[in-house]
């Protein structure tokens, strides 16, 4: 990498990026001085560590953005991270997504709900919690006292337009407003507060339950006593499962953790009105060389810069971060208020950081037992399959081709992908095959051509116009078949330049049977081969992804032709149907009550549509009603 002369680096605060010989970003950085910070990498190699090395030898060249102060500069280390993902910063290694309760108050009706991963405007979170069994636990015991509803929109509005209630109504666990069983003020009343309680105003409720259940024992309104009661009981096992550990106005975060040279766990409480109300752990690898206090403050980023966590007040960690100033106005910034970070010398605090840390060596210990067997059987697969396939390198990305269809109609091919032998599910693409006859071949050419010429048009453009799906070249591509399957994929390989590039093979499933290019004697593994299991996994996976995506395109075609054949259903009334009922299979779920109740059809025409799409049932009967409605006979 050619050094840049230090006149044109700006003395200025902002970020710098790193780029591999590809034009891949593998390290982003920030600096109150850009000048001093870039230049620093530029020094003999055996000053600078191992790591610092390895990124310095694998970069092309290096680039930056100045920006007005620190806080900015925070700012735009943690977008560009967030969006390139380096290889070599720090990361959360398993990117676990905590369960969280939400309060959906952007609805008409808000809806209380179990949800991972970022969040949305008009919903407030809770959490998160440590388990889905915890957090679905709870949200039980809380719709006892607080029945909001917890069905999706359309569950919503089919129950609506039935007009009856589902069983979470007749058990209590929801007030009914579905059928309007309650008024919109009193189900705002329990909205607020579920949520206050939830924010850790339990006193308060717990207060008025009890007031209210005296009152109605003294009234001798009995059965309304021991609804309150039940009530009652249910929210004291919500408040007995948060442990108090401090006093009721506390309101802060405590971060501790542990590390070693490769590896570093943290633990996050939430402490709210003086009770522990959830907690998160972090779990990070340290592919560059960091500081305790450095460390301190990639938690803080990872922890708060995603938006899901709630930034509190106060925030006590074991180690300060680095430019503690700075890290407080960002998260200043994301709070809309003051936020003080402090170490804690001694009392209650002090111990509640000690018990963070003693959570997290725990974590630490099971988490890097998993992760050596998991990572040692791993490497041992890629290893056994570049031998046994002959590759010049272990394949770290490899892609699997499938495909689908059902006597050459719905055609489709899937793509699914393996990186360092792990399923990596956001890299998966489906596609709609336009062969026109029952011919897999032609499918896995068109396929195939599609994305390896995809990839080569992705490599002439500019590194920000890249996908980041598509734009990456796999070692290996599997296709999931025998000799054929596997000649047009050479085929295409040779066509598009790419023979020296990618390597290539087939997995026939009648015998697990192994076709390389260019050799006519298929290769048969040992069952207990961890390349071949590898290989199973993967052609299995590419299987059930082309299958599933199949299944749905078949299920709407084949819901769409029954409408196409009833007299009387133009484009127009099919797509009114479509749009009333949420689509082909919840219209086809519809009875035949619900379909003459809808307004778009007749009840004759309901008839016909019923019985194209239910072909093989007996037809449910109607009669005329009092005001001349059609009503469905009983027993029908």
């Amino acid at each position: 990498m050619e050094r840049p002369s230090p006149q044109s680096i700006p003395d200025a605060p902002g970020s710098y990026q790193f780029r591999d010989a590809e034009g891949r970003v593998i390290y982003v950085g920030k600096a109150k001085s850009l000048r001093a910070r870039v230049t620093s990498y530029f020094q003999p190699l055996h000053l600078l560590t191992p790591k610092t090395q390895a990124m310095v030898l694998n970069a092309s060249s290096v680039e930056w953005i100045t920006v007005s102060s620190d806080v900015e500069a925070l700012i735009l280390e943690y977008n560009l991270i967030k969006e390139h993902q380096p290889r070599y910063n720090v990361r959360l290694r398993d990117d676990k997504s905590y369960p969280m309760l939400a309060l959906t108050i952007s609805d008409e009706w808000p809806r209380v709900t179990v949800v991972r991963g970022k969040q949305r405007k008009g919903v407030r979170y809770f959490g998160p919690y440590p388990h889905a069994s915890a957090v679905r636990e709870t949200l039980d015991l809380l719709q006892r006292s607080f029945p909001l509803r917890s069905c999706s929109d359309a569950k919503f509005s089919r129950q609506n337009r039935l007009g009856r209630p589902c069983l979470l109504y007749h058990i209590e666990r929801c007030c009914g407003p579905c059928i309007a069983a309650v008024d919109r003020e009193r189900y705002d009343e329990i909205t607020e507060e579920m949520s206050r309680f939830l924010r850790g105003d339990t006193a308060s409720i717990v207060g008025r339950l009890d007031r209210e259940m005296r009152a109605a024992a003294a009234a001798l309104d009995f059965e309304v006593a021991a609804r309150l009661r039940d009530r009652l009981e249910a929210v004291r096992k919500v408040v007995e499962r948060q442990e108090i550990v401090s006093s009721p106005s506390d309101n802060f975060d405590v971060v501790g953790y542990v590390d070693d040279e490769l590896e570093a766990r943290a633990q996050v409480f939430r402490v709210r009105r003086g009770r522990i109300v959830g907690r998160r752990g972090l779990s990070i690898d340290k592919v560059e060389d960091l500081s305790a206090s450095v460390l301190m403050e990639r938690f803080l980023e990872l922890h708060y810069g995603d938006g899901i966590m709630e930034v509190p007040p106060k925030i006590y960690v074991a180690e300060a971060p680095s430019g503690l100033e700075t890290v407080e106005g960002w998260l200043r910034g994301l709070r809309s208020g003051p936020v003080k970070i402090s170490v804690p010398q001694r009392g209650h605090k002090r111990q509640l950081i000690q018990m963070a840390v003693a959570n997290a060596r725990e974590e630490f210990k099971r988490e890097r037992m998993r992760r050596a067997t998991d990572h040692n059987a791993r490497s041992q697969a890629l290893n056994a399959l570049q031998q046994a396939l002959g590759l010049s390198s272990a394949p770290l990305r490899i892609e699997c081709y499938d495909m689908s269809h059902l006597q050459g109609s719905n055609y489709v091919g899937s793509m699914v992908v393996m990186e360092d032998a792990l399923i990596k599910r956001k890299d998966y693409r489906r596609f709609k095959v336009s062969t026109p006859k029952n011919d897999d071949f032609a499918a896995m050419e068109e396929v195939l051509r599609r994305r390896l010429q995809r990839l080569l048009d992705e490599e002439k453009l500019p590194i920000e116009e890249r996908s980041k799906r598509f734009a990456y070249r796999p070692n290996l591509i599997v296709v999931d078949g025998g000799q054929g399957q596997l000649s047009v994929a050479v085929k295409v390989r040779e066509e598009l330049g790419l023979t020296d590039q990618i390597e290539l093979a087939g997995l026939a499933k009648e015998f697990e049977e192994i076709y390389l290019p260019y050799q006519h004697v298929p290769l048969r593994l040992p069952r207990q081969s961890p390349a071949l299991y590898l290989l199973q996994t993967l052609r299995d996976e590419a299987h059930r992804f082309a299958i599933t995506f199949h299944r749905s395109l078949r299920s709407k075609s084949v819901g769409a032709l029954a409408l196409d054949e009833v007299v009387g259903i133009g484009p127009k009334r099919r797509a009114q149907l479509l749009k009333h009922f949420g689509g082909v299979r919840n219209l086809r779920a519809a009875s035949l009550e619900a379909l003459v109740k809808s307004g778009v059809v007749s009840a004759t025409l309901a008839e016909e549509v019923y019985q194209a799409l239910h072909p093989s049932s007996d037809l449910p009967t109607l009669r005329e009603g009092p005001g001349g409605e059609s009503v469905l006979l009983e027993g029908s």
